[in-house]
């Protein structure tokens, strides 16, 4: 269970440090794909799709940075 300090009264920065922490756990990914069904060849393609963007863009960064 992930827990917040309130610090000096300010709820706004402890609920944007509260959606930080549960984005980098993957909580909410994982509740957006556990939202509806997906047959598993639609997580394989989707999974692909993924391994292809982040290539795409670790190449750009390499290119960019010679």
């Amino acid at each position: 269970m992930t827990t917040i300090i309130v610090r000096n009264n300010n709820v706004e920065k402890a609920l944007r440090v509260l959606k930080r922490k549960q984005k980098s756990d993957g909580w909410l990914q994982e509740l957006k794909e556990r939202q509806y069904y997906q047959k598993p060849s639609e997580k394989k393609r989707e999974a692909k799709k993924r391994g292809i963007a982040r290539f795409k863009k670790e190449k750009a960064k390499r290119e960019a940075t010679l």
